[in-house]
C-alpha cells in the first residue's frame, strides 16, 4: 500500500513520529516479539496512512528482549549492556517492518548502528525523502550511544526529522497524576506543560527527551494505542490524549 494519500483536511499533525515501547509487541507473551500483536499496531498505522496521508517514523524500544539498564543492574558493564539493549531494537524494528510490509505498507528500517546487511544505517536526508515518498521509516539502535534511553532517541529523530508532534503510544489514554490501575482517584490530564511534567516527575518520558521536545517546541501527544482507530483519532483531533506542550 504506497501512500501518495494527499493529507486530510483535519490532518492536526502531518508529520509525526511514533515512539512504542518495546514492551508493547510482546502482546500476551511474557517475553520477547508477538507477531500476530505487532500485525495488530501494523492494522492500525496502515488504517491511519490511508485515511489521513500522515508522514510517518517510528521509534520501538528494546525491553521485551533486553534492557541495558537491567544489564547493569546484574554486574555488565553500562555501556555493553546498552548496546545490547540497541541491537534489541533492531530486531524489533525489523518484526515491525515485517508486519507493515506484509500488509503492504512500505518500511524502510534505519539503524543508528551501522548493519548493511539487514538495514540502511541512519541518514537524515534519505530519512526525510522516504517519508515523504510516503514509507514508514523506523529508527532502530537508539542514538547509537550508551546511557540514552530509546525515549531519548526518539525526541533527537522527531526533532532531526521536523516532526510536528512525537506521539507516544501507552497503555492508557493520557497521562494521569498516577497510575490509574493502582489508583481509582487518578486524575487524567488532557493539557500539561513540559515544565510541569519535568517538575511534578510524572515520568511520561525521560527527564532528557522532554527536554528536548521543550527545547526543539514539538509536542508529545500520549494516547493510547490498544484503542482501535486511535492513532487516527488523534492525528485528527478526535481522539483522547494528553498533549504536552
Amino acid at each position: 500500500m504506497a501512500s501518495n494519500t494527499e493529507p486530510a483536511d483535519d490532518l492536526v499533525y502531518k508529520r509525526v513520529l511514533l515512539k512504542l515501547s518495546g514492551e508493547a509487541l510482546m502482546g500476551p507473551s511474557e517475553f520477547g516479539i508477538d507477531m500476530p500483536t505487532c500485525l495488530v499496531f501494523a492494522e492500525e498505522i496502515a488504517t491511519a496512512l490511508k485515511a489521513t496521508g500522515v508522514e510517518l517514523c517510528l521509534v520501538i524500544g528494546g525491553g521485551n528482549i533486553f534492557r541495558g539498564l537491567a544489564g547493569a543492574a546484574n554486574g555488565m558493564e553500562r555501556a555493553q549492556a546498552d548496546s545490547m539493549g540497541m541491537l534489541a531494537t533492531v530486531m524489533n524494528a525489523l518484526a515491525m517492518q515485517s508486519a507493515l510490509e506484509q500488509i503492504g505498507v512500505p518500511t524502510r528500517v534505519q539503524s543508528a548502528i551501522p548493519m548493511n546487511t539487514v538495514c540502511e544505517q541512519y541518514i537524515r536526508r534519505r530519512a526525510i525523502r522516504h517519508m515523504e515518498k510516503g514509507r514508514v521509516v523506523i529508527f532502530a539502535a537508539g542514538t547509537g550511544n550508551p546511557y540514552f534511553t530509546t525515549d531519548t532517541g526518539a525526541a533527537l529523530r522527531a526533532a532531526e526529522m521536523n516532526c510536528d508532534a512525537m506521539f507516544k503510544g501507552t497503555q492508557v489514554d493520557g497521562v494521569y497524576s498516577a497510575d490509574p490501575k493502582k489508583d481509582a482517584s487518578a486524575e487524567r490530564y488532557d493539557q500539561l506543560g513540559y515544565q510541569e511534567v519535568l517538575a511534578r516527575d510524572l515520568r511520561v518520558m525521560d527527564a532528557s527527551a522532554v527536554s528536548l521536545m521543550r527545547d526543539t517546541n514539538i509536542p508529545i501527544v500520549v494516547f493510547s494505542l490498544h484503542n482501535k482507530g486511535a492513532l487516527q483519532d488523534v492525528l485528527t483531533g478526535k481522539g483522547t490524549s494528553t498533549v504536552i506542550s
